[in-house]
């Protein structure tokens, strides 16, 4: 059930190559020498201090460029059939965020430099974490009906499904 209590405020934007989803890479893995910029406010700058310190970070942001539908059963880019939109990663859902894990460039006064980003240009970011293995890889983690390769998911881009 939804609540209207809960508002989020964007910390900056995301800045990339990508004008539209069309045609873009469908996850980081595919989009390994692609750089972006995080632009945080300069509000939240100080938040930024000790972010260098790790190799990557997850990123949470609003899928802003996707259309303002909600479905529940999406067929994915990586099959044929449709599945239900929590064991995917598509962008039309009840609440349009999306996740990325991306290896981190630099970091400096409000801006951080990342690579392996797939996300449209101007993208609002809601929040930043650092990734850290031990937490968030589990050793024993199954992917369900997805059965793509590396090789796969790196040479997908994304089409006309979710615009």
């Amino acid at each position: 059930m939804p609540d209207d209590q809960f508002q989020y405020e964007s910390i900056g934007v995301i800045q990339t190559p990508f004008k539209s989803p069309g045609g873009m890479p469908i996850q980081p893995t595919g989009a390994d020498d692609i750089v972006g910029t995080l632009k945080v406010d300069k509000s939240y700058a100080d938040g930024l201090q000790d972010l260098d310190g790790f190799t990557h970070c997850i990123l949470l942001y609003h899928f802003h460029a996707s259309a303002d539908t909600t479905s529940l059963q999406v067929e994915p880019f990586l099959d044929d059939q449709k599945r239900g939109v929590f064991a995917t990663r598509a962008p039309q859902r009840p609440n349009q965020i999306g996740l990325s894990v991306v290896e981190i460039g630099s970091v400096t006064d409000h801006e951080v430099t990342v690579r392996g980003i797939d996300v449209v240009d101007q993208t609002p970011l809601l929040d930043i974490k650092p990734f850290v293995p031990d937490f968030d890889v589990p050793n024993d983690a199954d992917t369900g009906w997805l059965n793509a390769s590396k090789s796969t998911i790196q040479s997908k881009q994304a089409d006309e499904r979710f615009l």
